[in-house]
């Protein structure tokens, strides 16, 4: 299948005013066409691995909501798609490996995307380019450069783009922020996330493993470093390696950090941070750590903690939550204590507004509305919270070796950073046993950030800097965001 670059597809009828099919926030679209109840969304669907069926399945069962493309480099998924969306007496979609397919199409609605996270940003930069409304799974860029330019098409092309921190949709969780915006628990000081889910290893492999004719590699690999593939699985595997994925921090890891800064008053980003770790256990191939503690210092003196354990053991404690603590009390599991009691008590939180639905429902709904201010997760949420993951992987990946102890961390006399330090450590030596002898931690300096520029400043800043955007490989390039 012949393939264009996106100089070319910016040069063809998509990037002229008269070919674009531009949505703008009025609900309306070029040629006065209005987005209402009755009016058919068609959406493309790319990305048909684990997360894909779900978005598949949600927009298929909805009215007047037809997913017209399936889009994936793996040509065996197209079939099964498109016969499973024919069996619940839908439409017969159109399969294609190319996104760029898709986008042809001027009666094309929207994009939802669930690809691998080094194709999300410029996936969701060419949609808006091209006039489509975006859902995009988290996080919504490989890193903080892409992530920024993703804000700047929302805005330039004037379309909507959700992100898929699902948690925003819910109502639970929106009326405990506002609670905690409220000050109805005190004045929160230190937010904590946690993503602690089993995983096990991914194996190594002594040659690069073959990749199957009905791959597309080179569109697999798209912005990332085509490179042979040394592991056993090209799927899934890919969130362990730095050129395509970032961690579980930048993975489950989102959706948690998300609530975590959600919490904050009104912060964007942090003034300094600084994470440490390891790839403990496993004697494979991934690049990412499996266990990792991240601090975050933002403006007004509030800290985010984020904690990431994946090594699994006899008698592991998952810890997939958000745990608040504030002058008053502490808001642990879902119940707060307050200062100096015993028992938690119940607290009247109030009613936050969100648009219903849930995250998939919610992004329709906002799209018929055509206002931005519906959106329950918009882009620039998005960008912000995967941004802090990606800023503690920084830290993290210029790190140096240190003893595996409890003096590990740099953390002053912040007891609060020093006890969820600590907690790791314990779990980590007591529960999963890794030696002291023969362990040794990754820790990350303090760096020191200016959310304003989003650049780091300071001790260390000329290389941090240079990894706040990898080098896209030729073709697959995303623009700065004053060239989006």
């Amino acid at each position: 299948m012949a393939r264009i670059n996106r100089r070319d597809f910016l040069k063809g009828s998509l990037a002229t005013a008269g070919g674009i099919a531009l949505f703008n926030i009025s609900g309306t679209r070029a040629g006065g066409q209005i987005i209402g109840a009755n009016d058919r969304i068609r959406i493309a669907v790319a990305g048909l691995h684990g997360r894909g069926g779900s978005h598949m399945g949600a927009f298929a069962g909805m009215n007047n909501v037809e997913v017209a493309y399936v889009v994936d480099p793996d040509a065996t998924l197209l079939p099964r798609a498109i016969g499973n969306i024919k069996k619940r007496g839908k439409n017969t979609p159109k399969g294609f490996q190319d996104i760029r397919k898709a986008l042809e199409d001027k009666d094309l609605t929207a994009v939802s995307i669930a690809t691998p996270n080094h194709w999300h940003s410029l996936m969701t930069i060419w949609a808006c380019q091209a006039g489509k409304h975006v859902y995009v799974e988290k996080p919504c860029s490989h890193d903080v450069f892409e992530g920024r330019t993703a804000v700047a098409a929302s805005r330039k092309y004037n379309v909507i783009v959700q992100h898929g921190t699902q948690q925003r949709s819910s109502s639970g969780r929106a009326n405990q922020m506002a609670a905690i915006h409220a000050g109805v628990y005190g004045k929160l000081l230190v937010s904590h996330g946690y993503c602690c889910k089993p995983r096990g290893s991914i194996g190594s492999v002594t040659k690069p493993t073959p990749i199957p004719d009905h791959i597309d590699y080179d569109l697999w690999c798209g912005p990332a470093p085509k490179v042979p593939l040394m592991r056993k699985r090209l799927h899934y595997d890919w969130h362990w390696f730095w050129d395509t994925g970032n961690g579980d921090i930048g993975n489950q890891g989102v959706h948690e950090m998300d609530v975590a800064r959600w919490a904050l008053s009104d912060q964007t980003l942090p003034v300094r941070v600084m994470s440490l770790g390891g790839r403990f256990g496993w004697n494979d191939q991934g690049q990412t750590p499996n266990s990792q503690f991240a601090v975050m210092e933002f403006p007004n003196g509030q800290y985010l903690l984020f904690t990431v354990r994946n090594l699994n053991h006899k008698g592991y404690k998952r810890q997939v939550k958000n745990d608040f603590y504030f002058d008053a009390g502490k808001l642990v599991n879902g119940r707060f204590t307050p200062k100096g009691g015993k028992k938690p008590e119940k607290v009247e939180v109030p009613k936050a507004k969100i648009t219903g639905g849930g995250t998939f429902g919610s992004f329709i709904a906002t799209v018929r509305a055509g206002k931005r201010e519906m959106t329950n997760a918009d882009i620039l949420d998005g960008h912000y919270s995967s941004s802090v993951g990606h800023l503690a992987n920084i830290s993290f990946r210029l790190g140096k070796k240190a003893p595996f102890n409890e003096k590990a961390g740099r953390f002053g006399d912040n007891k609060a950073v020093y006890d969820g330090f600590m907690e790791l450590h314990s779990i980590l030596k007591d529960d999963a046993k890794l030696p002291v002898d023969k362990t040794e931690y990754m820790v990350g300096p303090w760096l020191t950030f200016d959310p304003k520029t989003e650049k780091f400043t300071g001790d260390r800043a000329k290389e941090a800097n240079t990894m706040l955007h990898e080098k896209n490989r030729k073709g697959f390039e995303v623009p700065a965001p004053d060239k989006v």
